[in-house]
């Protein structure tokens, strides 16, 4: 029997399904140790008390009995998986070379530049180089993290694919694909292709990229309709943004929506624009929207889009901050309705095959049965979750112009 602890603030829908696959496995036991009670924030929102809803949950919070069996459960497990949570519960593990694993997004969203280094230097000496020689292996929730977590320590060979694993639905693909052909909505004529972008109105997300792309695909004659769901402070500034380059009869703000509603929407929508920069450390949107069946187009910037994209398979990368290439690359979908679905269908066979809670937590036991053994582990899979990391740097990704 494999012992087998999470320790992270709280439970949520992204760690919910990989819990799940992972009490699913023959001779595992697993114990989630919840560090904190859900802010009353995310509550007030809608949130689920996943904490005290799920009986493999352990609330160390709750009383200092259950604080003192949370450090037993660490001290005894045969693996602990570290989300978020103190230092000082990984150094516990490590000191007394017990096996680690730290599901991470990349460490300087900041960027690496020279203004950057002195801070960025003092982080990794403080929280990372106490690991460099310990036990510890990173399940990297961004394709950057490799990099980062080598800039200025060495934790070379200890880095592996990773990700977030929201539910993963499965469909009829046929039916799905027909469902995005025959979209229609109030007031609107039947478009060409429908277009999709969800999120936060937030700066780095770049909505504004949408609203810019659409005033370009209107002039060239394009019929489609485009849809933005989500909230922030970027609101009022999109909705003059629409109005001044008249693009109305083609954009519609549809403000925020349950994750239900999303899903919804992307399982309708024919493509999926994903514009945000390298402050996105990972986006369980292209996960989601890939699921749905989209033809994705998404930044190179994000940290999932060179785990989860092959550019040109199922689906489009377009340079960070490149508007004219991330037109171009949304006219290649809307200009050959045969090459979007494929696409689509790509995405869609991506995630359900590969890239999803099941197969994550199944290839998870297999490298950490495979590490206590003391066998060498880069190559125990190809490719998708428990893969060999590379180091990946921001600037991987150029746009070709030809």
């Amino acid at each position: 029997m494999m012992r087998t602890i999470f320790v992270s603030n709280f439970m949520n829908h992204h760690q919910l399904p990989f819990s799940a696959g992972l009490l699913g496995q023959d001779d595992v036991e697993y114990t989630f140790v919840a560090l904190e009670p859900i802010p009353q924030e995310r509550l007030d929102m809608g949130y689920e008390d996943m904490n005290h809803k799920y009986p493999f949950v352990l609330c160390a919070y709750d009383s200092e009995e259950k604080l003192r069996r949370a450090e037993k459960l660490i001290d005894d497990a045969d693996v602990a998986i570290y989300g978020s949570c103190p230092d000082s519960l990984v150094l516990r593990r490590t000191n007394k070379g017990k096996l680690c694993f730290k599901f991470s997004e990349r460490y300087f969203k900041e960027g690496t530049g020279l203004l950057q280094i002195p801070h960025n230097f003092a982080s990794a000496w403080k929280h990372l180089k106490p690991f460099e020689k310990g036990p510890l292996y990173f399940c990297c929730s961004s394709a950057y993290t490799a990099a980062d977590l080598n800039r200025y320590t060495n934790f070379k060979g200890r880095t592996f694919k990773w990700g977030y694993f929201p539910e993963t639905k499965k469909y009829d693909v046929a039916e799905l694909m027909k469902k995005k052909l025959s979209v229609t909505s109030a007031g609107w004529k039947h478009p060409q292709a429908s277009i999709l972008w969800a999120g936060r109105l937030i700066g780095w997300k770049h909505p504004d990229a949408s609203i810019e792309l659409a005033a370009s695909l209107k002039e060239k004659g394009y019929s489609f309709r485009m849809s933005v769901i989500g909230n922030g402070e970027m609101e009022a500034q999109l909705r003059e943004m629409i109005r001044s380059k008249g693009v109305e009869d083609c954009v519609e703000m549809l403000g925020a929506m349950s994750p239900d509603e999303v899903r919804t929407h992307m399982e309708r929508a024919d493509i999926f624009l994903f514009t945000s920069d390298f402050n996105e450390g990972w986006g369980a949107v292209l996960n989601e929207s890939m699921n749905s069946g989209c033809a994705v187009v998404a930044s190179h910037a994000i940290g999932s889009v060179p785990f989860l994209i092959k550019d040109g398979v199922n689906g489009l990368i377009y340079e960070n901050g490149n508007q004219k290439h991330f037109e171009k690359q949304v006219c290649r979908l809307l200009d050959d309705d045969a090459y979007r679905r494929k696409m689509g269908e790509n995405a869609y066979a991506t995630i359900s095959d590969t890239w999803n809670a099941q197969v994550a937590s199944g290839r998870f036991v297999e490298l950490a049965r495979e590490i206590i053994k003391g066998n060498t582990v880069q190559t125990l899979f190809e490719d998708g979750p428990c893969s060999s990391a590379e180091i990946l740097d921001n600037g991987w990704y150029h746009a070709n112009e030809s």
